[in-house]
């Protein structure tokens, strides 16, 4: 499946119809995950049968050598579950709403994360334009399909991935600072923003709840039947420009979500 055919289904005038292509397509991107990963673990075990160690499979593939080992595993080689749910591999915390001092830090994930006690670590997995989702869209005041920048990151706390970070911003507004270019802003994405003559406004967060999409599944590591809980932090300036959407895709049971109340307003 390419963005050529999803746009070619968009365009079937049909919902129904449109709905039913819409499926099949997900359940054939499914099936090539799973025959990738089956591919991916053959060659693997080629590397293996040639001499070279896990280290040095891990180095060349940018990932950990405890990732190679799972690679190799697969899903259907995973302990089958006993009457009880098992621990989930690691928890850790994405309070809502977000404290501000928070907000404010190099990284909103390392500094949660460095709170916990947990060994938190981030890579880049894509800065880019792409077609705007509707949800996103909305948000950014765009219309559906539009190109908007991308910045879309894997968070992993003590070497299990929990979390898929994705900001985007509107190209006609981005596009052409340095927010559209690769690797991390620095100081920081904040800083970024307001060097540009943004001031913070408002902000809104939505949770939803939902099973993951293939890509979801295969970089979060899932099992089978695990959810996602999608977070989307709409960010608007003090003249009600839209500036940045944060969508936070967490590992569902990798995950506790502290609920913050209004200062002086708390009740049961």
């Amino acid at each position: 499946m390419d963005l050529k055919t999803l746009r070619e289904v968009a365009q079937v005038s049909e919902p129904v119809e449109r709905a039913r292509l819409l499926s099949r397509l997900m359940t054939e991107e499914q099936g090539l995950v799973a025959e990738a990963a089956k591919m991916r673990r053959q060659a693997i075990a080629e590397a293996r049968e040639s001499g070279m160690s896990l280290e040095e499979i891990a180095g060349q593939l940018g990932v950990s050598p405890g990732r190679i080992s799972q690679m190799r595993k697969g899903p259907t080689a995973r302990a089958p579950e006993g009457p009880a749910s098992p621990a989930p591999r690691v928890l850790v915390q994405r309070a809502l709403p977000t404290e501000p001092a928070v907000r404010g830090s190099k990284s909103l994930f390392l500094a949660e994360a460095e709170r916990q006690g947990l060994r938190a670590d981030r890579r880049m997995l894509y800065v880019g334009l792409e077609p705007s989702s509707d949800h996103v869209a909305t948000c950014l005041s765009v219309e559906p399909g539009t190109d908007i920048v991308a910045r879309r990151k894997l968070m992993t706390a003590n070497d299990v991935p929990v979390r898929i970070a994705t900001s985007y911003f509107r190209a006609d507004l981005f596009g052409d600072t340095r927010l559209a270019e690769p690797e991390f802003v620095k100081p920081s994405l904040q800083s970024a923003l307001i060097a540009l003559g943004y001031a913070f406004g408002r902000a809104e967060e939505n949770l939803t709840a939902r099973p993951p999409t293939a890509f979801e599944r295969e970089t979060l590591e899932l099992e089978p039947g695990e959810w996602v809980v999608q977070v989307l932090r709409a960010s608007y300036s003090t003249e009600g420009t839209p500036v940045h959407i944060l969508e936070t895709i967490c590992a569902a049971n990798r995950h506790i979500f502290p609920i913050g109340q209004v200062s002086g307003h708390d009740e049961f």
